[in-house]
């Protein structure tokens, strides 16, 4: 597509149906600096883009589920999104021809303020930097669940961010990490970051740190199996619509267990006085230099090709992990 034609984007229209538009550009606010990113890559977030696609957002949470240049409301017709990789066409001369992440819908070439674009690090793939807003969410979910350097912490969900998850608590010194998902496919990727990995029946007990990434409601009840007395149970899943039923009799209160939920719209509050938003965004962009996290990325579409594959790439149980949207050869 020539640079400075109509834009195109992917459009949430009806329950299950998407299609590619041409959209009009931006308004422009006086003062502000505008950069012109020409797309190369975007990620499909599977977990909540399918909610989105299936119109499964409760009216309630239409204002605080908004993507950040998101357009039209919800439930449709929506452009929604917010995993761009691009250069930078045109804008201030410390950017030009710099490849950038921004928080952006599928879109081939957008024009966007220069304080939302957060400039690649060296040595980071742009395929691979589709990653940076999940890797964003697993940063908040460690900071929310208080993890440290020896605990014993079980991830329930091997989906993207729960992989994400287990890559950081791997990281921590001495941290004993358990990667539970009924999918034994997910022990490679597991064992790859440092971490052990259980089917759900044989998951260990008497955890200090249960991370709840599945998305289902039994998963959520096995987190709280699997936490020790006084332990910590993170959500981290967030389901839309549907209504969870918990089992909070039995030991629940006895052993004196604490559920909190993990959302990546706040940083988290032990992090809150010191960290805003650019910076938590930042971090993780940084953190994308190890070749291992290409595993995530396991399947590529082209931009074009987007509308008529999305429903196969979003539907409950599709294979695989991170789609990435194809734009152009860079």
């Amino acid at each position: 597509m020539p640079l400075g034609a109509m834009p195109r984007a992917l459009f949430y229209v009806a329950p299950g149906r998407a299609e590619l538009r041409a959209v009009e550009p931006r308004k422009r606010s006086a003062g502000v600096e505008i950069c012109l990113v020409r797309t190369c890559w975007s990620g499909l977030s599977r977990g909540t883009e399918r909610l989105v696609f299936q119109g499964r957002l409760p009216p309630s949470e239409w204002q605080r589920m908004r993507a950040p240049f998101q357009e039209g409301d919800f439930p449709f017709p929506v452009k929604y999104g917010y995993s761009a990789v691009g250069r930078v066409e045109r804008g201030p001369p410390d950017l030009v021809g710099r490849h950038v992440f921004c928080l952006y819908p599928h879109q081939d070439q957008f024009e966007v303020e220069a304080a939302a674009l957060v400039p690649l690090s060296e040595g980071v793939p742009l395929r691979r930097a589709i990653l940076s807003a999940n890797l964003e969410t697993a940063l908040n979910v460690i900071w929310d669940s208080g993890a440290a350097p020896g605990d014993r912490i079980t991830i329930i969900g091997g989906g993207i961010v729960g992989l994400l998850v287990c890559y950081l608590a791997a990281a921590l010194p001495g941290a004993e990490v358990t990667l539970v998902d009924i999918a034994s496919g997910r022990a490679e990727i597991a064992h790859l970051f440092g971490a052990h990995f259980a089917a759900p029946e044989d998951a260990p007990g008497e955890a200090d740190i249960v991370i709840h990434a599945s998305g289902s409601p039994q998963g959520l009840a096995l987190a709280l199996e699997l936490a020790g007395t006084e332990g910590t149970i993170v959500e981290a899943s967030w389901f839309g619509d549907q209504t969870v039923g918990l089992p909070l009799g039995a030991a629940f209160h006895s052993r004196r267990l604490r559920l909190i939920a993990s959302q990546v719209g706040m940083v988290a509050t032990a992090r809150r006085a010191r960290w805003t938003h650019r910076r938590r965004l930042e971090k993780a962009v940084s953190l994308l230099r190890d070749d291992r996290l290409d595993r995530l990325v396991t399947h590529e579409v082209g931009f074009d090709d987007l509308a008529g594959q999305i429903a196969g790439l979003l539907k409950p149980g599709a294979p695989g992990l991170m789609a990435a949207v194809r734009y152009r050869a860079e």
